[in-house]
């Protein structure tokens, strides 16, 4: 069953864990004790209604301040696709939240209160998406119960968000608008009555017409060593393989391929899948290569179509969102993490921090605080091999950890 993967976005209050919520109980997908919770819990708190937030915010912290905070990931199936939804905070203090939820996603659904419209965190949610190029946007106009599902108000918060869009970089986005109330459950699994002017899908029903075409599609794979497979016994006794995942393309038995970074040449020999052999490993299929000669090849390492190099360098520059209360700065060292290699890193120069309010870059930055978004080149003690990000997710990104805490203090996207 295909699997799609979806961010959720919006303000404080715009109703994300309630549209969760409906989705997942009008699809039948909350358990009974589940369900049980979220009606005591409103009765509790005194609700003449289903608080749906209650099926999605874990903390005790965000019951209590209807807020959430965490990344909570969601899972439902209907009998075509099954999902995976990252409920992140919409707040401005937990901006690396959502980056964090958004980088692995192929859809964003970007909620905006119809009585607030388009405002300065939208700009952000939108900004995040368009930097992580989230190719399917859908903006969900929420709270048109309270706006008396009023046409004008939702074609006017449209024309907002249109003019947002004239300003992103990644173009080959797919934007769709669709008004939903999912307190009451309009256009979210079921249409709606009350606003016999949309007639366009339900939020479920365009979720189920996506292509789940793989994020990490590029048409050009990569297969980082994770594994160097040598069976300690005698029936395999001169085995030598290569276990790892492929991202971005296919590899087939026959391609020739280059070894990264000795750019030692060979052939695929095999490929193994447990004890099954296959002619091809297509994207994301975790395999075991083998190859025709007997080479030296070491976890770390990158298996490459010959015809297809990445770069390989010891310095770049990349868009880093900063995740750690101890500022970034010229000069810091830390250990920069690309797929299942390790190298150290020092910070070379903090380019410019980026507003991602769409109001532009502030080129006087000197150092970066937590949430902050800033262009910042690298220099590495020995050369990785990559892209840029936004021809390969998976290969054009990469995290850093602090040398001394072992924390993951900030997250990177290689722009060249």
């Amino acid at each position: 069953m295909e699997v799609l993967k979806i961010a959720t976005a919006g303000s404080v209050d715009d109703g994300k864990s309630t549209l969760i919520g409906r989705l997942l109980y009008d699809t039948k997908s909350l358990t009974n004790d589940k369900l049980e919770a979220i009606e005591k819990a409103s009765k509790q708190k005194g609700f003449d209604y289903l608080d749906f937030s209650f099926a999605t915010d874990g903390l005790v912290a965000e019951r209590e301040q209807g807020i959430t905070i965490d990344v909570a990931h969601i899972y439902f199936s209907t009998q075509t696709k099954s999902y995976i939804i990252a409920d992140t905070p919409g707040h401005v203090e937990y901006t690396r939240n959502m980056v964090t939820g958004a980088s692995t996603s192929q859809a964003a659904i970007v909620l905006i209160d119809a009585r607030k419209g388009v405002i300065e965190q939208t700009n952000r949610h939108f900004f995040i998406n368009n930097l992580l190029r989230v190719k399917d946007v859908i903006v969900a106009v929420n709270k048109m119960d309270l706006v008396n599902f009023s046409e004008e108000i939702y074609n006017d918060i449209k024309a907002d968000f249109e003019a947002l869009m004239a300003k992103r970089e990644y173009q080959d986005q797919t934007i769709t608008f669709i008004p939903v109330s999912a307190l009451k459950g309009d256009n979210v699994v079921h249409g709606s009555d009350n606003m016999p002017w949309y007639n366009g899908q339900t939020l479920l029903e365009h979720l189920e017409l996506l292509d789940t075409k793989d994020i990490y599609n590029s048409g050009t794979p990569r297969f980082p060593v994770q594994y160097v497979v040598r069976p300690k016994t005698n029936e395999f006794h001169d085995f030598r393989g290569y276990a790892g995942k492929v991202y971005g393309g296919e590899l087939s038995v026959g391609d020739d391929i280059v070894v990264l970074p000795s750019q030692t040449k060979s052939k695929i020999k095999d490929i193994y899948f447990y004890d099954e052999k296959y002619e091809t490993a297509s994207r994301r299929s975790s395999v075991t290569i083998t190859l025709e000669n007997d080479i030296n090849v070491s976890r770390g390492d990158m298996i490459v179509k010959e015809n297809d190099l990445p770069t390989i360098d010891k310095q770049f520059t990349a868009t880093i969102c900063w995740m750690d209360s101890k500022a970034l700065q010229a000069g810091g060292k830390y250990v920069l993490q690309h797929g299942v290699n390790k190298v150290l890193a020092k910070v070379d120069v903090i380019n410019h921090k980026i507003n991602t309010d769409y109001s532009g870059v502030n080129a006087e930055a000197d150092s970066l605080g937590m949430n902050d978004i800033a262009s910042v080149s690298f220099k590495l003690n020995k050369p990785i091999f990559y892209d840029a990000f936004k021809s390969h997710r998976t290969n054009g990104s990469f995290i850093l950890i602090d040398t001394q805490s072992n924390s993951t203090v900030g997250a990177g996207f290689i722009q060249k």
